[in-house]
Parts: structure tokens; sequence; C-alpha cells
């Protein structure tokens, strides 16, 4: 048996320093204005009403992907790129604790009853003690109400970094097995070495990546916040479902290409996955549903992958079902469409609302919307119909600047109402003249087909 000494001992104090200071700066506020949540405080003074207490107002999540900076040093033979302290070019005068600690401050000022996340939410690999470095000291506060869902950040090879597989992100957010064996590593977490998940996969990420394998990695717990980690075969589920008021939201893992069968849906993995989500939507009598997951199917970046096209299948299903929203990241940007149905057709009467949120803080993406050409050898990957107009037809707002931000759901009773904030301009050049974008709408449910 394996166990992490000094590395980790070190993020998890410094991890739960963090929290505790978040904590009580929190409880102070909360003390002092005797208004804890949701505008609804009440005559005891010292009433923490968020994120505890429930309101008779209809509940409201956050909704944000793409956040975390990649902290520290790396290991021999691992890049360093994009680090928290050094934004890449050609951004100035910003590092990416800023972008990450003001989205955080957005969430704190919507006073969310949930927060949705939209994956990548670790850069570059997402390693445990990655999460504990960075995440965990802003958008740690907010762990108790998190859903969060996976990107290729938790588990792919990225920017010359091996990936861990969801090692990292199972382990911050489900916890993780303790040595509990009259050694030098009691107390200690156990631990496994955690070969590169995907070599020779073309899905994965650019870059080379080291040789060997990399340093251990905490075993998550079976069952927790993030959902299912099978601890013997080391692969990971990764998807469950939840209600809030009078809707049902659902949570899926797209990173299909390094599980059993890739992305095909008749894959061992990708096929348990949509088999689950075909029986949740049968079981789903509530007034209205969304669900979310990392890369999307319609791109706003004119960046379609491997993922997104098999996330087809969600959508399929989804559609069938009476799905109203769905929630997306991986673009980093501002984004949605007009209601779509799965092949990417206005559909006023049945069709979904895409969402992408990938402004938690990491660098930002442009919005494509001018006509694609694909050249000879190109394949088009703006929209899986191959519509070069596609963004162009079908987007209905997106933040044309660069700006992180957090968009607050509403979740009413037979509908919902958006409102996405900026929260930083980001200092690129070409940036907009305005320093902040906003944008607000509502739209009605039409209700899963057997409610």
């Amino acid at each position: 048996m394996k166990t992490i000494s000094g590395r980790f001992r070190a993020a998890l104090l410094v991890g739960a320093a963090a929290s505790a200071l978040v904590f009580a700066s929190g409880a102070m506020a909360q003390n002092q204005n005797g208004n804890g949540g949701n505008g609804n405080g009440g005559a005891n003074s010292n009433d923490n009403t968020w994120p505890y207490a429930t309101t008779d107002k209809a509940p409201v999540i956050a909704v944000v992907g793409d956040i975390a900076c990649q902290p520290g040093e790396e290991a021999a033979g691992e890049s360093s790129k994009e680090v928290c302290t050094d934004a890449k070019s050609p951004y100035i005068n910003t590092s990416l604790w800023q972008s990450q600690e003001s989205t955080a401050n957005l969430i704190e000022s919507i006073k969310p009853d949930a927060i949705a996340l939209l994956g990548d939410l670790q850069y570059q690999v997402g390693r445990y003690s990655d999460f504990e470095q960075s995440y965990d000291l802003t958008y740690g506060a907010f762990k108790m109400i998190s859903r969060p869902a996976p990107g290729n950040h938790e588990f792919y090879d990225e920017h010359g970094e091996t990936g861990v597989a969801g090692y990292g992100y199972f382990s911050y957010f489900n916890g993780f097995q303790i040595d509990t064996n009259n050694d030098a590593g009691l107390g200690q977490p156990v631990t496994t070495t955690i070969s590169d998940p995907c070599p020779s996969n073309p899905a994965c990420g650019p870059g080379s990546t080291p040789v060997a394998d990399l340093s251990p990695q905490p075993i998550p717990r079976a069952d927790g916040q993030a959902g299912h980690f099978d601890e013997q075969s080391g692969v990971a589920d990764g998807w469950y479902s939840y209600n809030i008021g009078s809707w049902h939201l659902i949570s899926l893992n797209i990173e299909c290409s390094t599980q059993p069968g890739g992305c095909v849906d008749t894959g061992a993995w990708f096929a348990s996955e949509l088999a689950w989500l075909k029986t949740d939507l049968e079981e789903n009598h509530s007034a209205c549903t969304l669900a979310y997951w990392h890369q999307p199917t319609f791109s706003p970046a004119n960046g379609i992958t491997p993922e997104g096209i098999a996330a087809k299948y969600f959508w399929q299903l989804l559609y069938q079902y009476g799905a109203d929203l769905v929630l997306n990241g991986h673009d980093h940007l501002y984004a949605h469409y007009r209601p779509l149905d799965p092949d990417g057709n206005y559909d006023p009467k049945k069709g979904i609302r895409e969402f992408v949120v990938g402004t938690g803080g990491e660098t930002l993406d442009t919005v494509v919307t001018a006509t694609v050409t694909s050249g000879a050898s190109e394949t088009n990957m703006e929209d899986p119909s191959e519509n070069p107009n596609f963004n162009a037809e079908n987007l209905e707002a997106n933040s044309t600047g660069f700006y992180w931000g957090v968009m607050a759901l509403t979740l009413n009773q037979n509908g919902y109402a958006w409102d996405f904030q900026s929260s930083l301009e980001s200092p690129l050049a070409g940036a907009p003249a305005s320093p902040t974008f906003k944008d607000a709408g509502v739209g009605t449910c039409h209700g899963p087909v057997n409610r």
C-alpha cells in the first residue's frame, strides 16, 4: 500500500485553512447584516439563512464551468502553461487568480440554492493537489451546494501534462480512502499510481507528455457528490440526477474517449450511461427538466469535439422526453442558442435551448458567427449537420467581447429566467469599450412526455 505524505498533507492544510477563512468571514458578515440567504433574513441576527435555509421564492442555481487555474510548479517532465500567476499572452496585467476570484465573488452575491458546474473545474489535468491548491481556495467555499460534471481536463492529457483519469476530481468531491493500518502511512490518503489514460488517443489534449507514470493519486470513495467511482477497475460513472423545486436536473459525464468502448453508443461505458439516462427520463414526472455536461454538441466557438458529437445521443433522449434546457462549458465564452432539435433545426415548440457558460476564470475564446468555409481536406466542425452558417442563424445571444462571469438561472414552476452577469472584463487587445456584459431572458417549459 502506498501513501502520500508531504505534498498532500500540505495541500490539505492549505485548503482547510482557506475554507475556514472563507467560512469565518461569511459568518461574520451575516451576523453583522442579519440577512443571510436570498433576501429573507430572520429576526435573529445570528441566523445564517444562506446556504442552509429554504425560502418561498423560486430556487436559483448558479451555472458556470472552466474555472480554476493551474497552481504551482509541476513534476519533472510536466509542462507549466497558463499558470495562476502568469496568464498567457495576449492577456496583460491580470493573473488568473483574479478572474477565478471574481466569478466566485459573483456566486456569493447571487446566493444560489445550488451550483451547476459544467466541467474543466481544475486545470491542466485535475490532480487532487491542484484542486486543493487552486479550485478549493475560491470555489471550495461553495462545495456543499455544488453539483459538478467533469470535463476533459479532469480526465485526459492536456497541454503537455498527463491526465489522471478523474481520480483527482472524484477524490476532491467524493472524498478519498484513508490508511487505517498501523504503519508509517497511518491517517494518510490511500493512493495508486495512475498510468497515462490516453497515450495514443487523438481525442486527448495536444502536446507531448512524460513517458513515466504520474505520481500517485488518492483513491476516491465509491459514491458521493460527483457520482459513482469503481475502485477496483478505476472506471468512473460520474452521472446522477436530482430535483430542485419543480425541476429535474441531470448531470452527465461525456468524457468517453478513454472509457471502455469509447464514444460509440454501443460501447460498454457509454451505452450504460445512455441506458441510465433513458430510465431516468422515463421515471421523471417533473414539470421542467434540464441536463448538463461539458463539451457542447453545438459550439459557439466553432470547435465541436468527438465528445460533443457523441453527446447528440443525449440530445436525442432529452428531446424525446421533453427536456427544456442543456447547459455546457468547454468553449470559454458565454452564448445561447434558440430552441433546437437534436439535428440543429430550429424548433420553437419542442426544441431545447443550449447555454454555453465556460466563463469561470480560464483564458477566454472568441464567438464565431461568420460563415465557415471548409477546405478540401477539412470538415466543418461548427455543427454536426455541417451547416456553415449555423451560428449566425441560431445564436440568440453571445458575449461579443471577452468576459468572465456566471449565469443565474431561476427555476420557476413552469418556466425559467436566466441572467448572465460579467464579473470581470479581460484585458485583451481589441476588447470592447464596455467593461460589463449582461444577458437576461425568460422561457417556458413544455413538460416531459410522461408528466
